[in-house]
This record gives C-alpha cells, sequence and structure tokens, in this order.
C-alpha cells in the first residue's frame, strides 16, 4: 500500500538494522521498499519513484556511491540519506559531492534519523509542490496556441480541441522544461502521482499525439521529441 507521507527505499545489507529501519519507519506511516544489494537497489529505482532513498555504502555487488552517480545522471531527484560506518571527513565530503543530500554515520540515534528522514521528504514535497503551481496560463508556439487553464487548445491549422487533466500536465512539465530533457520518472510522478508507473508506452501516446496535433510534420516532429534512453524534451 502506498503511503500518502511518503514512499522510501531502504538500501542496507546488514539484516538486524535493515530490519529495524524498516519497522520505526513503518511505524511511521512511511511506505518502505527494501534492497540488500547495489544491484536490487538500481532496479528499484527504476522501476518506482521513490520520495527518499536511504543508502548505506558498503554493499554487495554494487556500492553505494555508485548508486548515487547512477540515480543523479539519470535527473532522478529522490533525496538520498548515507547511513554509513565511514565516519571521515573525506567520506562525508564525496558522498555530499557525489549528490547525497545528507550523511549520518553509524552508530546512529534513532531519533535523529527519524527526524533527518522527516525534514527531507517535507522540504522535498514543498519544493516540487512549488514548482508544480508555477503559473503558465497560456502558451505559444509554431502558429499552435495552449489555454492551460481552460485545458485547450487551437493548432497552427485552425483545430480546436480540448485538453485531458494528464495531457495538460505534461504539455506543461514540457514547455516549463524547454530545451531540457525531462526523465521518464520525472513525468510519471508529476502527472501520473503515483508510484506504480504505467508503461512507457503510455507516454509514447501522449507525445505521439502532441506530434499529431502541434507539428507541422509528425513523422519529423520539431517540437517534441523523445530523446532515447533519457526522456522527452520540447525544441523551440
Amino acid at each position: 500500500m502506498i503511503s500518502e507521507k511518503g514512499n522510501i527505499l531502504i538500501v542496507e545489507d546488514e539484516e538486524n538494522l535493515h530490519k529495524t529501519l524498516r519497522y520505526n519507519l513503518e511505524m511511521e506511516e512511511y511506505s518502505i521498499t527494501s534492497a540488500f544489494t547495489g544491484t536490487e537497489a538500481i532496479k528499484a529505482i527504476d522501476s518506482e519513484y521513490f520520495d527518499l532513498i536511504i543508502l548505506d555504502l558498503m554493499l554487495p555487488e554494487l556500492d553505494g556511491i555508485s548508486i548515487i552517480e547512477n540515480v543523479r545522471v539519470k535527473n532522478i531527484d529522490s533525496p538520498i540519506l548515507i547511513l554509513s560506518a565511514k565516519s571521515s571527513s573525506a567520506d562525508r565530503i564525496l558522498g555530499l559531492k557525489k549528490g547525497a543530500d545528507d550523511y549520518l554515520t553509524k552508530p546512529f540515534n534513532l531519533q535523529e534519523l527519524l527526524l533527518r528522514v522527516d525534514k527531507l521528504i517535507i522540504k522535498t514535497k514543498k519544493i516540487r509542490n512549488t514548482a508544480a503551481s508555477t503559473e503558465l496560463n497560456t502558451y505559444s508556439f509554431g502558429g499552435n496556441t495552449v489555454d492551460f487553464n481552460a485545458q485547450t487548445a487551437v493548432t497552427f491549422s485552425g483545430n480546436s480541441f480540448e485538453l485531458s487533466k494528464k495531457e495538460s500536465l505534461l504539455l506543461k512539465l514540457l514547455i516549463e522544461n524547454k530545451g531540457n530533457v525531462v526523465t521518464r520518472e520525472k513525468i510519471l510522478q508529476v502527472v501520473w502521482g503515483y508510484n506504480v508507473y504505467p508503461t512507457t508506452r503510455t507516454i509514447d501516446n501522449f507525445i505521439l499525439n502532441f506530434r499529431k496535433n502541434f507539428e507541422l510534420d509528425a513523422r519529423n516532429p520539431k517540437y517534441f521529441q523523445s530523446i532515447r534512453g533519457a526522456g522527452y524534451k520540447f525544441v523551440l
């Protein structure tokens, strides 16, 4: 069951500590997914969106720093809290430089961990909600005009039609990030807003409809581009 409070991935290979973390976070009403190896962590991250990743550095198969690099190169913005027995300044600096948001050394105080988890998730959700509420009422490109308030569009050929809520959200997300790749994970997080995602084909169909309606030549799109292995991009 997905929790409204937050969805957390625990990546920790020490079984007793993992069970303790899971139990206490579930008592705080978080939804928990477990991974005990680096490979399991990458698989989980590629299939779900997490509001927080709690990550050990010393893991079987793939270490924590490699996982952080993998997550950030995919532009996945889930906050990462490192839990590690490595307590040197150099280790802390490396983890934070690679893209972690916080670093807590073992052994740690459980109440401090829960406070840090809570603050990271609340802070990140506030940032996302602020970005999602950015006002973009109307937008014109290539002779097309989109009215996001009315969820309608008029194309370069003069045709007018209504947009579904998800079409409007996706179009707005792409336009607000024009020139930049928007990852599949980001699209699913913003547009669908839950953790068990539909297939990539679902997003592809939305993009195909945008091309059909807004592009002069849908087979050779100018505005709505698919970036293989990365995501989608709106280009002017």
